[in-house]
């Protein structure tokens, strides 16, 4: 399968912001932001374990959201800042439906939407 008809997606991540992009069209499209997703993070809980299974509980929402705008991924790249894309490369990995794509990470500073763009476009071309 060649790169131009593959299901390529981006996603700018840290642990409360997600920027999604991928094609409007696999043969032609160009690259286009798809959505945004929020995490809210956990409550003040002054119970520490509940604190933290509410807080695993919320990333795996969190990860499920993302995934859920990029449907029959072929290859996709993640960058932010953190260690919550190795987190969802994982997450990606162990989903059935996700488990074959290809995923490539790299670091960098929040990038405004259209920055985003053109670095998923660069990183792919």
């Amino acid at each position: 399968m060649s790169e131009k008809n593959k299901k390529l997606f981006g996603v700018w991540m840290d642990s409360q912001n997600a920027t999604i992009v991928g094609k409007e069209n696999v043969e032609s499209g160009e690259f286009i932001v798809i959505g945004h997703v929020k995490n809210v993070g956990p409550d003040n809980n002054s119970n520490e374990n509940a604190s933290n299974h509410q807080e695993i509980a919320l990333t795996q929402k969190f990860f499920k959201e993302i995934a859920a705008k990029m449907p029959n991924v072929d290859a996709i790249h993640i960058t932010g800042t953190g260690q919550i894309q190795e987190q969802f490369i994982k997450f990606l990995s162990e989903t059935p439906q996700y488990k074959n794509a290809m995923a490539t990470e790299s670091t960098s500073n929040k990038m405004s939407d259209e920055n985003l763009l053109a670095f998923i476009m660069k990183h792919f071309n």
